[in-house]
């Protein structure tokens, strides 16, 4: 991969302002440059398939779900607010605490464990927010349940916490295992990546299948109908999944103790450095994360800049479709309303479609390498799946024409006319819609945090510090969609295509500041500065 002068490694001659990573790394045990064995990145990187059952839980049902419990489609991306807001707030302090962790288990495995267990609490509030609602008062009969939505919202929050303080150190993890090896370290988030898609493919099936119920056969409650109970039962599934997976990674892979001196020094060296600068100290500050967030973005080199810029703009494009594509298909392509019976088979057809997504995502995730090698590096591959992503996205209003066209009613008993499902043609544009995003898909979640690993060094900070920061650009516009879209669609009649539309244009921009602004990572050698905290593993 060719590098370039923007993003080579800092000036080692600039001695008289080093960063906190420099530092962190000269004190690095000995052996932190030697990667360790792939079967420990697989075994580690699997922790997102169980992340990932929940996550596509998430993105399938629960925006019909909140409708269902008496939430407008208006009002309905608010309640995915808690998801930016938790993770700009939670992933940059559980990365800078997990960097400097001394317990004996290590410094990424506690808070992965701590994770899953506020997940399990999660998914129960959520599922059982309907019943819990009507135990404390919700009327069955009336269409909004307060009491269910604020338990929801509770365990909504909860929930988007917990994930944070999973992929943060999972992904911390991985670049610790790499060592600052580049390959390895795109391998890593390519099986991340992976993984992802295989939990995608497991929730999406669980969400499609409408008797999953049936297995647990009390989950069906006055409170709570069908919809209501294979929620449930796929949240019982997505426990189990994760507890697996996450016992089997943490009992496998091991971390030593990291030693308190170290992470000591360290600090006090940055400080010193500061103090000699004239600057305020990281450690005399009242909240030393957010200090040291500061100072990471502000010692930012180019690289990383563009990087969080084009990460940015991608993640404009991407949350409309990942927070509405199930009730696209609901009311856009199926014609139908929240409650009728033809709005949840098109739920479940999109179930299926991201199913379909997900698969083209795996396969694509495991070929990253030999594509980008194919197309002349990641920053250029990135880019021209952005374009694909753009195209896409403009495709959904030609699906929806042509639904349009060809809707059929059928009239019910009652007089009431209702739509039919769409033609085989519309049904079967749109699910290939959803399968050929997978490619992009598999992109995104995998190239802009190699990079990220590999540039970190210009940063000055941690692998955690790092990847908090990267995610910051990630939440603030899945913020900004939250809080404007619903109005945005309102504005042009309630639909989900305006915010389609403007993710369209975010995607086309974000191609080609991939392509032309993006510089290319450097080169692999065989120590570099991302090894902090690769020693502790062993």
């Amino acid at each position: 991969m060719e590098s370039s002068s923007a993003s080579k490694l800092p000036d080692p001659n600039n001695a008289t302002k080093p960063s906190s990573l420099q530092l962190e790394t000269a004190i690095a045990p000995a052996d932190s440059s030697e990667p360790s064995p792939l079967r420990k990145i697989i075994v580690v990187a699997s922790i997102a398939a169980g992340i990932q059952f929940g996550w596509a839980l998430q993105l399938s049902l629960l925006t019909p779900y909140v409708q269902l419990l008496g939430i407008p489609h208006t009002w309905a991306a608010f309640i995915w607010l808690c998801g930016p807001v938790s993770g700009m707030i939670v992933q940059p302090i559980v990365g800078y605490h997990s960097d400097r962790c001394t317990s004996r288990f290590g410094r990424r495995r506690p808070f992965i464990a701590a994770g899953a267990v506020a997940v399990a609490v999660a998914v129960v509030l959520i599922g059982y927010a309907a019943d819990m609602g009507h135990m404390f008062g919700d009327s069955t009969a009336k269409k909004t349940r307060p009491r269910a939505i604020a338990i929801f919202v509770v365990g909504f929050w909860i929930l988007d916490v917990a994930n944070n303080m999973l992929q943060g150190p999972c992904r911390a993890l991985l670049a610790d295992l790499a060592a600052g090896d580049h390959r390895k370290t795109r391998t890593a988030n390519g099986f991340f990546s992976f993984f992802m898609a295989v939990g995608n493919v497991l929730g999406y099936a669980a969400g499609s299948y409408n008797n999953l119920h049936k297995i647990f056969p009390f989950t069906q409650t006055k409170a709570c109908d069908v919809y209501c109970a294979n929620l449930k039962s796929c949240f019982f599934f997505s426990i189990a999944l994760l507890a697996v997976l996450t016992t089997i990674a943490l009992s496998y892979v091991k971390e030593k103790e990291a030693s308190s001196a170290v992470v000591g020094v360290g600090d006090e060296a940055v400080a010193e450095a500061k103090d000699g600068e004239g600057g305020e100290s990281t450690s005399s500050r009242g909240i030393p994360c957010f200090g040291e967030i500061f100072g990471a973005v502000r010692h930012m080199k180019k690289p990383m800049w563009v990087l969080l810029l084009v990460t940015c703009l991608n993640w404009i494009a991407w949350f409309p479709f990942l927070l509405f594509d199930t009730d696209w298909m609901g009311k856009e392509v199926y014609g139908g309303k929240v409650g009728q019976k033809v709005y949840d088979m098109g739920v479940r057809a999109g179930s299926l479609g991201l199913m379909v997504n997900s698969v083209v995502l795996g396969v694509t995730s495991l070929g990253v390498e030999v594509l980008a090698r194919g197309v002349g590096g990641v920053k250029r591959l990135w880019g021209i799946v952005n374009f694909l992503l753009a195209v896409c996205l403009a495709l959904t209003v030609l699906i929806t024409k042509m639904a349009d066209h060809s809707r059929r009613f059928a009239v019910l008993h009652d007089g009431v006319m209702e739509p039919l499902p769409p033609s085989a043609g519309v049904k079967g544009g749109a699910l290939a819609l959803f399968g050929v995003l997978g490619i992009p898909l598999a992109i995104t979640y995998s190239v802009p945090f190699a990079l990220a690993s590999i540039f970190c060094n210009t940063a000055g900070a941690g692998q955690g510090l790092s990847l908090g920061v990267l995610n910051l650009s990630i939440v603030v516009p899945q913020m900004v969609i939250s809080v404007v879209s619903g109005p945005w669609d309102a504005l042009f009649g309630g639909g989900n295509l305006p915010a389609f539309v403007v993710g369209a244009v975010a995607a086309a921009l974000s191609g080609i500041l991939s392509i032309f602004l993006l510089p290319s990572p450097p080169p692999d050698v065989a120590k570099t500065a991302t090894t902090v905290g690769a020693g502790s593993l062993h």
